[in-house]
Order: structure tokens, then C-alpha cells, then sequence
């Protein structure tokens, strides 16, 4: 063991003011022992810190044991750019912002008026994008509503044998990113002091319709959510007539990614369901299924015709619902 080192006094030096300097020189040294401690323990602290805030990262998306998938409410401020594309009578912009793994377009539509409106974000069904959208958008603004129209991954279509192997392996799947994608563009929609951040809407049509209703059940603070020629999956059908081959980890995927399973958490939000009567494809009796198994408030309204998506004839229903879902 090192024996502390005194030092002599200085010649002329008395020996207690030798002890004296040997006291204030022992407490520099533990001084100076004390900082370095404390420095190691801040290194060590933000070391920690670093990890499991990139461990929080990686749970964001998180699918429970029910299959119950979840994003947080809170996703911070939305990173985005934008250009007015047109300016007459309302405003209509390019938009381009960050979600997960992937850049996200978007045309936002906002008329012109004196106060914030109500906003709603439109989902395209599969193969259509926001361009296609836009007829729907444009009578979105005629009757005094900002819309905003994203381009889906893949345009809206899906790879539920890809996706169930992402999520074997413990990865995110591209649905489960597409649900966050609209979550993430309500964020964008809420950055515009144009538009009301307390009035915000969805509206899905065909397989955006699928994503609509999971998104709004998510996040509590959107207002209300209108399916167009859309459906649930009804998979626990499925999981029940094949529950032997059907293990938990497939019930918990099939679960997460069907708009069934989420009805019960949209109340008192407003579910409403316009569908033709011979849609040419999703059966009217698909649909049928799932808004019997939604709480209310809800509405269905069958409209005459075999198209799939929105037309005109639904227009009347359309204003009517969305005035009662923003009053």
C-alpha cells in the first residue's frame, strides 16, 4: 500500500505552517478526486441515456398480446417542406415530410377563409394516388374543409406474405408503416395555421378505409373517420375455422393489421360507412360485418350503384356526415 508522501517544510518554514500547506494540498487532491468521479458518472449517465433512448426509439411501434397495435400520441414536431403549386380560390401544396423509413407526398388543398377550417386527411384506396384524388378534395373545399391527399407506400397495395414474415422476425411491417404514415400526416396538417389542429378528420376509401379506421383509433385526438367502399378483414372468422393452424404469433399479425379489431377503441368518435350496393369490389356484405361489430356513435349509408370509390352520388351524405362530425 503507497504511503502518502509529507512534504518538508521550507527552510525558515515553521512546522505548523508546513502542516497547514499539507492540509489545503490534501484537499485539492480529493477535490480534484471527487470531480473526476462526478465526470465518469455523467459520462457513464449519458452513455445509459443513449441507450435506452434508442431502446424507446425501437419500441415505439409496439403490437401487444391481443394484436393491438400502438404509435405514440405524442410523435413531435413533423419534418416537412412545401410549395404552393396553385393559388386561386384556395391554396393547394406540395408537401414532402419524414415518416419512419421513407419520405411521403402529399397535396394539401385549403380554401380561402378568414378563420382556421376543419382539416381532413384523405386515403387513397390501392393504385390510386393523391392526383387521383383530387375531385374529392376540390368538393372537400367547396363545402369549407382543408384536405390533404398522401401517396401511399406502394401506392396503397400490400404484401401480407412479406409483411408476415417481417413480423415473424420481430420488424415492423410496411402496413403496420403506411397506419403511421396517416398519423404522421394528421401532424403535418396540424403545423398550418390555416387549418383547426382540433378538427381533424379521416376519410378512407377502399383499402385507405382499412388504415383510416386503425389510425383514428390510435390517436385519440382525431375527430371522426369516414370509410368509403372499405371493410375489416373479419379475421377472427378466419382464425377461428383455422384455429389449429393458425399459431399466436399469425393471430397477433392477422389482428394488427384489420380494422376490426380496433372499432371498440373509436368511440365517442363517429365511424361512418358509405358503400355501393353491388361494389364491384369489396362485397356490400363485408362492410356490413364490420359496422356491426363498431360501437356508436355510427353510421351506414348503402348508395345505389356498382362503382367502387367515391362519386357524386355520395356527395350529399358526405357533407351532411361531416358537418356533424366537426360540430
Amino acid at each position: 500500500m503507497a504511503k502518502k508522501r509529507k512534504s518538508k517544510p521550507e527552510p525558515g518554514q515553521s512546522k505548523k505552517e508546513a502542516r497547514r500547506q499539507q492540509a489545503e494540498a490534501n484537499k485539492k487532491a480529493a477535490k480534484a478526486k471527487i470531480l473526476i468521479a462526478l465526470g465518469s458518472a455523467v459520462i457513464l449517465i449519458a452513455l445509459l441515456w443513449a441507450i435506452f433512448n434508442n431502446n424507446a426509439t425501437l419500441q415505439e411501434w409496439d403490437v401487444d398480446e391481443y394484436g393491438i397495435m400502438s404509435y405514440p400520441t405524442d410523435r413531435g414536431i413533423p419534418e416537412y417542406d412545401s410549395m404552393i403549386v396553385e393559388d386561386s380560390g384556395y391554396y393547394l401544396d406540395q408537401i414532402n415530410y419524414s415518416s419512419r423509413d421513407a419520405v411521403i407526398s402529399a397535396l394539401l388543398r385549403i380554401p380561402n377563409s378568414s378563420h382556421p377550417v376543419p382539416g381532413i386527411l384523405i386515403l387513397p384506396g390501392a393504385s390510386v394516388s393523391k392526383e387521383g384524388e383530387q375531385g374529392l378534395s376540390a368538393e372537400l373545399a367547396d363545402m369549407g374543409y382543408a384536405s390533404m391527399v398522401i401517396d401511399q407506400r406502394n401506392l396503397g397495395g400490400v404484401d401480407f406474405q412479406l409483411d408476415g414474415r417481417l413480423f415473424q422476425a420481430g420488424l415492423e411491417t410496411t402496413q403496420h408503416k403506411m397506419v403511421f404514415d396517416a398519423l404522421k400526416a394528421v401532424d403535418v396538417l396540424r403545423q398550418y395555421p390555416a387549418v383547426d389542429p382540433d378538427n381533424i378528420a379521416i376519410i378512407g376509401i377502399s383499402n385507405g378505409g382499412r388504415f383510416a379506421i386503425i389510425a383514428a383509433a390510435i390517436d385519440p385526438s382525431i375527430s371522426g373517420v369516414v370509410g368509403i367502399s372499405t371493410s375489416g378483414y373479419d379475421v377472427e372468422s378466419f382464425i377461428a375455422n383455422d384455429s389449429s393452424q393458425v399459431t399466436e404469433n399469425q393471430t397477433r399479425f392477422l389482428r394488427s393489421i384489420d380494422p376490426d379489431t380496433y372499432l371498440d377503441r373509436l368511440p365517442p368518435r363517429k365511424l361512418v360507412m358509405v358503400h355501393m350496393l353491388n361494389d364491384s369490389i369489396i362485397p356490400l356484405e363485408l362492410a356490413q360485418v364490420t359496422y356491426v361489430k363498431a360501437g356508436e356513435p355510427k353510421v351506414f349509408y348503402p348508395v345505389e350503384g356498382s362503382s367502387h370509390g367515391y362519386n357524386a352520388a355520395m356527395r350529399d351524405v358526405l357533407e351532411a356526415e361531416m358537418g356533424l362530425i366537426f360540430s
